[in-house]
């Protein structure tokens, strides 16, 4: 099973969870073929030597990923076609950078070595999805063939934080996620979640598909609260100069249970704290000069 984690752009979080979650699968290493992260910035990721292949990609490279309708998240279902390509005959686990390795990896290469693509948890039928995007996403294809394949009300949207396609289904899978994101770009689908949809229908239709979510925790929800634990766990390793050996076994004192792994926060809180932060701006601020 080889890894793969696409982490770009200037947020520094972003790169800091998908270390963390490289640490995680370190635990395991005899369940890996190899770890792959598709990145701008190499450097960051240096200090994991040899444990992880780096594949530079520039600014121009990730625009020409995103396709002739320039949809952004098109670039997730091109990394995995890289690394496919780079990496024949292996089985892929993409992950996104906020997730992290719970349980047993050999759960994940059993169910890949059994020809049963993953994604991290299924988030229910195409046509009971709750918002608005999604409602709006079904009454534009409902009705009519896309790839040849007619979606259903009962066809399932997974959540694509975690994408594993066994080693016999790499190239028909992701050829066919492609042609479907494309399609649905071009039609004028609403886009938040086309590549979503596309990796769930694409897997389903060419296998068994099933859930990753017992052995994958994924904290989209929540980075807020895991931000913190884990900038101070790599701050510790910083001072402390620890080996990413050390680090990898100081995980066995990191409490995976202390975060939340999925929250729901009302909109109202959000638009509150920004009325209050524009009704009661800091005060008497003063800066270095």
């Amino acid at each position: 099973m080889h890894v793969v984690y696409l982490v770009f752009g200037p947020n520094a979080a972003n790169h800091t969870q998908a270390y963390f979650s490289i640490l995680t699968f370190l635990r395991q290493p005899a369940a890996l073929s190899g770890i792959t992260v598709v990145t701008d910035r190499p450097d960051f990721y240096a200090r994991l030597g040899a444990r992880v292949r780096r594949l530079p990609v520039s600014a121009a490279l990730l625009r020409e990923w995103e396709g002739p309708h320039q949809f952004f998240w098109r670039v997730k279902i091109k990394a995995l076609e890289a690394v496919a390509a780079a990496c024949p005959g292996q089985a892929l686990l993409y992950l996104d950078s906020d997730t992290f390795l719970g349980g047993q990896a050999t759960d994940l290469t059993q169910a890949l070595a059994a020809n049963t693509a993953l994604m991290h948890e299924s988030e229910g039928e195409l046509a009971a999805l709750p918002s608005k995007t999604e409602r709006l996403m079904w009454q534009q294809l409902r009705g009519r063939p896309w790839e040849g394949i007619s979606l259903a009300g009962n066809t399932l949207m997974w959540n694509a934080g975690a994408v594993g396609i066994p080693a016999g289904r790499t190239t028909a899978a992701i050829a066919l996620a492609l042609r479907l994101c494309d399609a649905w770009c071009a039609a004028g689908v609403t886009r938040r979640l086309i590549e979503q949809l596309a990796l769930s229908v694409a897997l389903a239709e060419t296998g068994p598909l099933a859930a990753a979510s017992a052995s994958i925790g994924h904290y989209w929800s929540a980075k807020p609260e895991w931000n913190q634990p884990i900038a101070a766990f790599l701050l510790a390793s910083f001072l402390q100069t620890r080996p990413v050996e050390d680090e990898v076994a100081a995980l066995a004192g990191f409490d995976f249970g202390a975060q939340p792994v999925k929250q729901r926060v009302k909109a109202t809180r959000g638009r509150l704290e920004g009325l209050a932060e524009r009704l009661f701006p800091n005060q008497q601020q003063e800066f270095w000069r």
